[in-house]
């Protein structure tokens, strides 16, 4: 087993960074924090992306900010560090489109996602959120069990 490899079970989990991950949450945990106290606003992705299609332009502009962050902010990283990563898709397009598609009807029906359940709304200790985690919880350990113990995938 090399440098940064860790070994669960007979999988070889590469690039292990406890330390890259507890400050990658820390900040997650920043930013919400912040949003919530400087702006009022609970730190759900899709909530903020909703908001921002729906065209109310009294607060279109930290919306923009905050989705334009996430999407440059690995970017600039990953250029200031000076390698990319491959980006290797292991599904077809076809099952990509419809697993977005999924994500998207499942925050509507669960009223946010899992960054505005999971992150912000424990925090805060709701009720819903707290069952809403849970409940995500649960499904990816059921997904997860089904794709690679029954269907051996």
């Amino acid at each position: 087993m090399g440098t940064g490899q860790v070994v669960v079970g007979d999988k070889r989990m590469e690039h292990f960074t406890p330390v890259s991950a507890l400050l990658g949450g820390a900040m997650i945990g920043l930013a919400a924090s912040a949003l919530l106290l400087l702006n009022g606003r609970i730190a759900g992705i899709s909530g903020i992306l909703g908001g921002s299609l729906e065209g109310s332009k009294d607060d279109l502009l930290w919306r923009i900010f905050f989705l334009t962050g996430l999407v440059v902010g690995p970017w600039l990283v990953t250029a200031v560090r000076g390698r990319f990563p491959e980006i290797v898709m292991q599904a077809p397009l076809f099952i990509l489109v419809v697993g977005g598609v999924l994500v998207g009807f499942g925050t509507r029906l669960g009223k946010g996602c899992t960054s505005g359940h999971g992150v912000c709304g424990v925090a805060r200790a709701s009720p819903r959120s707290i069952v809403a985690t849970v409940v995500f919880f649960l499904a990816a350990a059921i997904t997860v069990f089904i794709t690679h113990h029954v269907l051996g995938a």
